[in-house]
């Protein structure tokens, strides 16, 4: 399926800093929406994200405890870093008493000291600070890193997405299958539009090498999410991720008109 009608041959311009892209990139307000949305279709099987503030359940890939709207983990830290954060503004809170315990399940899928944790997060998620917080650490984390990292490639908003959605799935850490070693390894099949090189080469350069991480882990091996999805969406050349968007996640189709 398309996102849009495919743009004739020749006529997809590179996104780079003496062109830039006639959209303000994903951090405008509605694209940033559209990214989120994105994102929850392949995290939640829902467009509505804002809906998963209370999300919270063991998905069994070793990383403990996925809850919120960005999938934030016990075993990875970024969770910990949530409820500290959290509760450093709102001290009585239902997940200040889990401190402890996730400071030392951290780096594991344990969960040990975590009985209620479920419950607690569901409720604090009732909480406007609580929401605040998840909207502040996916910022800090997440989005505004990968945007930064996409401007400064030279890419255009569809480009911010692909680099914000890898980064929400693989992180930023030094390993083989983190988004910087994607990064790296695209480099060395293609140029960046601020290198000089076509914006749509590095980007399916970009695809590939996301794809080979993806494959790496059991639990990332379906690679619907860049197949039929972000890949849809290059192939016709809508690098301005306009809607309308139609795409597939695990074989589920969406629509954004």
């Amino acid at each position: 399926m398309a996102a849009t009608a495919p743009v004739p041959t020749g006529t997809v311009t590179a996104v780079t800093a003496a062109n830039p892209a006639a959209a303000t990139g994903l951090d405008d307000p509605a694209k940033k929406d559209i990214a989120m949305r994105l994102v929850s279709s392949a995290e939640n099987s829902s467009l509505d994200w804002q809906a998963q503030y209370s999300y919270i359940e063991d998905i069994g890939d070793g990383r403990g405890y996925t809850a919120g709207i960005i999938g934030f983990c016990s075993g990875t830290g970024d969770m910990l870093d949530l409820v500290e954060a959290y509760t450093a503004d709102e001290p009585d809170n239902p997940l200040a008493s889990y401190l402890p315990a996730l400071r030392e399940v951290d780096g594991t899928d344990s969960h040990e000291g975590l009985d209620g944790f479920p419950e607690a997060w569901q409720q604090a998620a009732d909480d406007p600070a609580f929401q605040t917080a998840q909207n502040n650490e996916r910022d800090r984390v997440y989005f505004d890193p990968a945007v930064s990292r996409a401007k400064q490639d030279g890419l255009g908003t569809l480009g911010q997405f692909i680099y914000y959605d890898a980064i929400v799935m693989h992180g930023d850490g030094g390993d083989d299958t983190s988004f910087g070693s994607i990064r790296e390894r695209a480099l060395a099949q293609a140029e960046t539009p601020a290198q000089g090189g076509d914006e749509v080469t590095y980007l399916n350069a970009f695809l590939d090498a996301r794809v080979w991480a993806m494959k790496q882990e059991e639990a990332h091996s379906d690679t619907s999410r860049v197949d039929t999805a972000q890949r849809v969406f290059l192939d016709a050349g809508n690098l301005n991720l306009d809607p309308p968007l139609d795409w597939k996640v695990y074989g589920e189709s969406f629509h954004i008109g």
